[in-house]
């Protein structure tokens, strides 16, 4: 019997899925699960952005396009970034993806050779190691905790960085703890990567789901340097409430956009031409859904941020994305067994602290995007329980 190559068995199992399947049973069992899991928003897609898709599927756009996008697509992301960030890429400089885990898993097989390291700080999102090992690469965390509000330091870069480093990892806002860094903090980080040659994935996933006036600024813009030696990657899943629709960026310079390119091409040879057309309203199109999804955002955190700490979980309302990270040793020293509890006891679904790492251990992972209704309900379920 034929066996799976030795990189597969690098990558673990996940315990968002299985979580995802054990509150799956109970909803089939009859028994109602309150979804605090989903790392999705809850809103529909625009109505403008659907009906560019179906009018681009009535016009007959329904054959390959270039490897790295339509060309609109790709201009009009251009001319965000030129609009938003005062940066100046080409539409040669703009790769369109399957969603932006697409961008970043290829963007790792065409960059990382084997032995090399990754440095991710810690608490993150689960793929970033996994895509490394599957790499070669070696993951090396940069621990933080809720003292520094899960931000890193620089003193704790220049520490980590190695003659063997090839990655570094910024993820701001940040899934699952949604730390978010200022102006000055990323001026401080650029200025101890600029001493080293590693290149930079930004992940840019939650630029626009801030709160509280916080002022989202981009690490290339602040550290002009970087130009050569840093891919964004972005997308329009939690944005624009497209998560199904499968479409996300990198944009790079070289030699970086041309081993994306090549990656991509043997990987998918692109991306589905209705969804792209879809996705340039979505960047075209003047809407107020921002506006209005990132207010409804903020008045979520807070009633359950707010529900937490009244009860006891310690919870510091996070400047970006729409997670909360609460401690939960209260109820275990295992963010397994704590999430487990929670599902069994009070019916309520979330993620353990630890799939975000080692570092992301005593906490679990709350997620608002849903409704104001679901999270009073959560709430008053947890206060029933605990």
């Amino acid at each position: 019997m034929s066996q799976l190559a030795d990189r597969t068995k690098l990558v673990k199992p996940s315990v968002t899925l299985a979580i995802a399947a054990k509150a799956g049973k109970l909803r089939a069992s009859g028994i109602d699960v309150i979804n605090f899991s989903a790392g999705e928003p809850d809103f529909d897609t625009p109505e403008h952005i659907k009906a560019a898709a179906v009018e681009a599927l009535r016009k007959g756009m329904t054959k390959y396009t270039d490897v790295k996008g339509i060309e609109p697509l790709r201009e009009a992301i251009s001319e965000k970034y030129h609009r938003e960030h005062d940066l100046s890429y080409r539409k040669e400089d703009i790769l369109v993806s399957c969603g932006a885990k697409h961008s970043l898993y290829n963007l790792l097989q065409a960059v990382v050779n084997p032995g090399d390291e990754v440095v991710i700080p810690a608490p993150y999102w689960v793929s970033y190691s996994d895509m490394a090992l599957l790499a070669g690469g070696v993951p090396k965390l940069i621990p933080s905790d809720e003292a520094s509000d899960f931000r890193i330091t620089p003193q704790q870069i220049e520490a980590s960085l190695t003659p063997r480093t090839r990655i570094f990892f910024l993820n701001s806002p940040c899934n699952p703890t949604g730390a978010t860094y200022s102006r000055d903090e990323l001026l401080a980080l650029g200025q101890v990567l600029s001493a080293h040659g590693c290149l930079i994935i930004a992940d840019d996933i939650y630029e626009k789901i801030v709160y509280d006036g916080f002022e989202v600024h981009n690490l290339v813009t602040l550290c002009p340097e970087f130009r050569e030696r840093a891919v964004i990657v972005n997308g329009v899943s939690k944005t624009y409430a497209m998560t199904g629709w499968r479409i996300g960026y990198a944009v790079a310079g070289e030699p970086w956009m041309t081993g994306l390119a090549k990656a991509t091409l043997y990987s998918s040879n692109g991306v589905s031409t209705p969804t792209q057309w879809a996705a340039l309203a979505a960047f075209t199109t003047e809407s107020d859904f921002l506006e209005t999804s990132r207010a409804a955002y903020r008045e979520r955190r807070d009633l359950l941020v707010g529900g937490l700490n009244e009860l006891g979980l310690n919870c510091a309302p996070p400047a970006g994305a729409f997670y909360a990270f609460p401690e939960v040793t209260s109820i275990s020293q295992d963010s397994r067994e704590a999430s487990e509890f929670l599902l069994d006891k009070a019916r309520v679904a979330t993620v353990p602290g630890v799939v975000f790492g080692p570092h992301g251990e005593g906490h679990v992972r709350f997620s608002f995007s849903t409704s104001i209704e679901t999270i009073e309900g959560g709430l008053e379920s947890l206060r029933r329980t605990l």
